[in-house]
């Protein structure tokens, strides 16, 4: 008679599988998230420590993460997951802080935008303590591995923000830095106060523009304010009508290979009633009114949608809102999304306000 040797289960999984039996239908995981959400081997997550006014209507918040945040350069961004009224936005913020703090703090400062659902929740409405989600940081706009001996910031607004991890991060020390920025005011003008202070120190040329009284910057008045400029390797970011103007400046000057920008928000969603619907991974676009509901126009169209309650209670037909505008049937409240912004819908009441792209 052969005898077959049973596996050896450890007592760990044992444990494990004990632990999963009494916390069904969760998980243990679900339940460490609650009291260590920042642990290693966790989702990526961090904890608002602290909400610093900069502006009238701009703000740093001081951010904890989780232990498997890796790091980052100067320059680049992180994308921030935040609930706000039940529903879980991300957008992208450049980080503000000088890269591997002995606290391991980082930053990131918002402006609150008109109608900015989450701008104006980190502003004005965060507390400490909150648990956000995260990303690791990406982006390329960042200084080469040789710094240059000459470098041009050209910034307006919250365009500022890359930048000054930067200059935090002792680019002055290393090259002759001049920074031209825009802002409407004085007041206005994030992180005003450490510019001039540095500016006053010698460490760089500040060229500020308030724009309420001096106007835009127009691009060809570098060549008095700055002669060298395009001898000088750049970094430009701020609205799209000024990095327009500064890439076909560079351009005609034909050394655009000098120039590098970074591009806020491109898209512009303009929310209406109804509009055409597209499901990315079904290929398939229809036309839906105001009033029918995305999960309904999608079913009707033959496209297979997840669905539970239908009533949004049980959070079954949750799916990604690539780009575009979806309004609440509910209440009227209206949701926008740019790529990259990873927003979450109930498909069973919402409904289309303006084109848009599911994700499925």
């Amino acid at each position: 008679m052969t005898t077959t040797a049973r596996p050896k289960v450890s007592f760990r999984r044992r444990l494990l599988r004990l632990a999963e039996t009494v916390t069904t239908p969760l998980l243990p995981a679900d339940y460490l998230d609650l009291v260590a959400p920042l642990r290693a081997g966790a989702a990526l997550r961090g904890r608002i420590v602290e909400v610093r006014p900069e502006t009238p209507d701009a703000a740093t918040v001081v951010i904890q993460p989780g232990r498997g945040w890796r790091g980052h350069l100067p320059g680049q961004y992180v994308r921030l997951g935040v609930d706000v009224d039940g529903v879980r936005q991300w957008r992208a913020y450049s980080l503000t802080s000088v890269p591997g703090g002995g606290d391991r703090l980082i930053t990131i400062t918002v402006k609150a935008i008109p109608d900015g659902k989450v701008s104006n929740h980190l502003v004005r409405r965060v507390r400490p303590g909150t648990i956000v989600q995260l990303d690791q940081a990406q982006g390329d706009f960042v200084l080469p591995a040789a710094t240059p001996e000459r470098v041009l910031f050209l910034t307006a607004g919250s365009g500022i923000t890359p930048v000054m991890a930067m200059l935090r991060a002792g680019l002055p020390a290393r090259a002759d830095v001049v920074l031209v920025h825009s802002a409407p005011r004085r007041d206005d003008a994030i992180f005003g106060a450490e510019l001039r202070a540095l500016a006053a120190t010698g460490a760089l040329r500040l060229i500020e523009r308030h724009t309420d009284t001096g106007g835009l910057l127009g691009v060809p008045e570098l060549d008095e304010l700055v002669p060298d400029h395009a001898e000088r390797q750049t970094w430009a970011c701020g609205p799209v009508g000024l990095l327009d103007a500064v890439e076909r400046h560079w351009a005609d000057r034909g050394v655009a290979d000098r120039l590098h920008t970074e591009r806020f928000r491109p898209t512009v969603i303009s929310p209406g009633e109804g509009g055409a619907v597209t499901f990315t991974g079904a290929g398939v676009t229809v036309e839906a009114d105001g009033a029918t509901p995305i999960l309904d126009a999608g079913e009707n169209a033959g496209v297979l949608m997840p669905s539970g309650c239908r009533m949004g209670i049980c959070f079954g037909c949750v799916v990604p809102l690539r780009q575009g505008a979806v309004r609440d049937l509910r209440n009227g409240d209206l949701t926008t999304a740019v790529p990259g912004d990873g927003v979450l819908i109930q498909t069973c009441v919402s409904a289309a306000a303006g084109t848009c792209d599911i994700e499925l």
